[in-house]
């Protein structure tokens, strides 16, 4: 405690990323694009098909459709928006991100969700220290997710897709969705540790006026999060217990 209290000297408050950093549904999600984005390109008859890559480099860490738009413009093809609530069917840039949180949605039904323990231990030992706790996400499964892992209950300030939708707020990398999260918990961003698992995140956290920005490397790699902005990297939250 005496390392983690030292570590945070001048911190209020801890504003998490969910998938990836809290719970494993970064992988969830990073399944749910590739099934969408194969079977979406093989249909459709481009020979460039997805590669594993494509999730880091034009997908995580960003608004649903933000990553629909940013997937389709890799690959050279523009589609029409399409209403918000477009069917999941429909080759729109809203259908596409829709049909993909139908492939999320599924995926989570049939495996349940589960904190990483080495973060679950983590968010108790910062509530045990009297720091604060918020999530930004740009999901809006955040609210499901965090229900389903148990989770829900450490954390009055979600601020989600929707949240952000309904605020009009500019998703990651964009800092705006940290910063709002940090004014609803009364705390000023210079006392907000980000703590992100992605590129988009860590910017994010980078171009705001926060304390610091925990990185976590689910898969993005150490030098990456350190080129984005981060502060500290580490594999786990538990190393910094």
């Amino acid at each position: 405690m005496t390392e983690l209290r030292n570590a945070w000297t001048g911190a209020s408050a801890l504003l998490f990323d969910l998938d990836g950093v809290l719970t494993p549904t970064a992988v969830v999600h990073e399944q749910a694009w590739q099934e969408l984005f194969e079977d979406y390109l093989i249909e459709t008859g481009h020979s460039h098909g997805y590669q594993q890559s494509d999730y880091f480099d034009h997908i995580d860490g960003k608004p649903r459709f933000d990553g629909v738009r940013d997937f389709l413009a890799s690959r050279g093809i523009k589609l029409p928006e399409g209403p918000t609530d477009d069917s999941p069917t429909n080759e729109t840039v809203q259908g596409l991100g829709n049909r993909k949180n139908v492939i999320f949605n599924k995926i989570v039904d049939t495996r349940g969700v589960e904190p990483y323990p080495g973060s679950l231990k983590f968010i108790n030992a910062a509530l045990e220290q009297g720091l604060q706790v918020a999530v930004v996400s740009s999901s809006r499964n955040a609210p499901a997710v965090l229900i389903a892992s148990g989770l829900a209950h450490h954390f009055e300030v979600v601020v989600d897709g929707q949240v952000a939708a309904a605020a009009g707020l500019p998703g990651k990398p964009d800092p705006a969705t940290f910063a709002y999260a940090a004014s609803l918990l009364g705390v000023p961003t210079e006392e907000c540790i980000v703590v992100e698992d992605a590129v988009a995140g860590v910017q994010a956290g980078s171009r705001g006026h926060f304390h610091a920005v925990i990185g976590v490397d689910r898969g993005a790699g150490h030098q990456s999060l350190f080129d984005a902005g981060a502060t500290q990297v580490v594999d786990d939250l538990n190393e910094l217990l």
